[in-house]
């Protein structure tokens, strides 16, 4: 059967067990067993290396032990075993010795990661499907690969976990514009499931990495944080698929928990690539962590400040934010002043609503800067839909190669139909306000029915989104004032 025949099997068996309620949660279960499979293979192909090394998994929880007779544990036993030894002892694995670091990535990835799964028959189902594959295998390991891509992208439409993906073409070419160095420090403290850091990895071995030595470089200078622990285990599955071998460096964590006034020079990196989350509100008491004048509980308000405060000075980003930073005033207005100037944000690029459909229609920008120079002047470019096209779509997402006019005249900027720039006098007379419309646009009417119609779909669904997180957090509010 071929890999995506597996994959397929897999998922329809855990339609058929009740504990598994909705792709969030099929996902996740998914991933957890991937996450063994793949660390067990890594490890086999290691010991071949190594004759010193040493699992700093028990032997009986290793997927070798109890995973890969097909004939083997099943049933109740089966869900006892993965329920109240495997989870509990992984979940609380010594971090001690030479095997400390890779035993704290393991610890993490089961930190707060389920079994949902009820039938210990269909679990074994499960297993012995993902036997089939063998991820030292060239041919398998590309061609799943190629699927956990898809399954990532599958979180687009599994409720809100669609915040934790970033389309693939947007990834690549923030990274391909910002040209990680071999050696130079990339940082996502956002990094969802490691788009951003997977884009960085294929980027710099492509174009920079000639020995065993650089590959060491390499693996040492891929950071991320992530704050939940389905797009953490995500990622850090992602990175055992994309050649890191101990994933140390992905932390299960909320950069935000951190006060800005502790960051330090030790702290400091060469290259941001992140899209944080937008739309969303931080928990009481994150905002006490940044000077008063911005305190604001808005997340991806909050990212901006922690990303100037993160790089070193002539340090460059590439981020996602929505249209609501550009216009947005109050703090958001203080937030947009420091940043043009401590840094030099050189381009905006202005992308049609939908890329991020149908996790959300609302229009966002890539905002590429620089630090150690205030602003002169902004250049705006706007991306077009290709042609033909109306909306972006599931099975019609933004593709990289539509960025290819933006990569022609990156280097060698113009003025045109898609293109302009406005200068730093301009913007402080506006008041900070970044939405800048492109001032060769043509009006072309009120646009196509059945496209307005999805406009309009969309914003409701985005504004029922909000009132249900702010009801939740009024209720939360009051219930803690009783």
């Amino acid at each position: 059967m071929s890999i995506s025949g597996t994959v397929g099997s897999i998922q329809q068996i855990m339609w058929k067990d009740a504990g598994v309620d909705g792709d969030a949660q099929r996902i996740s279960q998914l991933v957890w067993m991937v996450f063994l499979k793949v660390f067990d293979d890594s490890e086999a192909e290691r010991e071949l290396l190594d004759d010193t090394y040493k699992s700093p998994i028990p032997t009986r929880l290793r997927w070798r032990t109890w995973a890969k007779n097909p004939e083997g544990i099943t049933g109740d036993a089966l869900l006892d075993f993965v329920n109240n030894d495997l989870f509990k002892t992984l979940k609380e694995l010594p971090v001690t010795g030479k095997s400390a670091a890779i035993a704290s990535v393991v610890r993490s990835v089961f930190e707060d990661a389920f079994n949902y799964m009820k039938s210990g028959q269909l679990l074994r189902q499960v297993v012995n499907k993902l036997n089939d594959i063998d991820f030292n295998k060239a041919t398998d390991r590309h061609q799943f690969g190629d699927i956990y891509e898809t399954i990532l992208s599958d979180l687009q439409s599994a409720g809100n976990a669609g915040e934790f993906y970033t389309p693939r073409a947007v990834t690549k070419f923030i990274v391909e514009m910002l040209d990680p160095q071999l050696g130079e420090k990339f940082f996502d403290p956002a990094c969802g499931t490691g788009g951003f850091l997977t884009s960085a990895i294929e980027h710099v071995r492509k174009k920079y990495v000639k020995s065993a030595k650089d590959e060491e470089k390499l693996q040492s200078s891929i950071f991320g944080v992530e704050k939940k622990q389905l797009p953490h285990l995500l990622c850090v599955t992602n990175m055992l698929f994309h050649g890191i071998e101990v994933p140390s460096n992905i932390q299960h964590d909320n950069t935000l928990s951190r006060p800005l006034r502790d960051y330090g020079p030790a702290d400091r990196v060469s290259v941001i690539g992140s899209n944080p989350p937008f739309g969303g509100m931080e928990e009481d008491g994150i905002e006490k962590n940044f000077p008063s004048t911005f305190q604001t509980r808005e997340t991806a308000d909050l990212f901006l400040l922690l990303f100037l405060t993160l790089l070193k000075p002539g340090g460059r980003a590439g981020i996602v934010l929505p249209d609501g930073t550009l216009f947005g005033e109050g703090v958001k207005t203080r937030i947009k002043e420091r940043l043009l100037e401590e840094a030099n944000l050189h381009t905006i690029v202005r992308l049609p609503k939908g890329v991020f459909n149908p996790y959300t229609g609302i229009k966002t920008n890539l905002l590429f800067f620089t630090k150690g120079e205030p602003t002169k002047e902004v250049w705006f470019y706007e991306h077009p839909y290709p042609e033909g096209a109306k909306n972006y779509s599931k099975t019609k997402p933004l593709r990289i190669e539509e960025f290819a006019p933006e990569k022609k005249w990156w280097n060698k900027r113009k003025e045109n139909e898609q293109a302009w720039r406005v200068s730093i006098e301009d913007i402080k007379a506006r008041g900070y306000n970044l939405d800048i419309k492109n001032p060769r646009a043509l009006d072309d009417g009120p646009g196509d029915p059945e496209a307005l119609l999805a406009e309009y779909r969309g914003a409701t669904a985005e504004v029922a989104r909000i009132q249900a997180l702010l009801r939740d957090q009024l209720n939360a509010a009051l219930k803690g004032a009783r």
